[in-house]
């Protein structure tokens, strides 16, 4: 082969591995971001159950109310009910393994008495 080109070939990879690395580096920024908002929402929600249950109210009913505000907020019109499609069973109804009924080699049999 001829030095150059392999030359041309080994610079082409190093610059392709270093545009990957800024790619995962800039990955990595985004979810650590990411995690950095939730760990802050969930403290914020713990102050706010402390600071309810210091009152009296009833911190539990008020979390499930925040809760529900912001995934409403979240999901305004985008959120269709899908309805699910009928399944029928895997097996018939009747089906009981231990009967010997409903097919299969197997059956099972009670061990002489006495």
């Amino acid at each position: 082969l001829e030095p150059d080109v392999v030359v041309r070939r080994q610079e082409a990879l190093a610059a392709a591995r270093l545009r990957m690395q800024e790619e995962l580096n800039a990955q990595a920024e985004r979810y650590k971001e990411k995690q950095r908002q939730l760990e802050e929402e969930k403290r914020r929600q713990k102050i706010a159950m402390w600071e309810s249950m210091q009152e009296g109210k009833s911190y539990k009913g008020n979390l499930k109310l925040n809760q529900q505000e912001v995934e409403s907020g979240a999901s305004t019109s985008s959120a269709v009910p899908k309805s699910k499609p009928n399944k029928k069973p895997l097996r018939g109804g009747g089906y009981n393994p231990l009967s010997g009924e409903g097919g299969g080699t197997c059956s099972w049999r009670p061990g002489r008495r006495g």
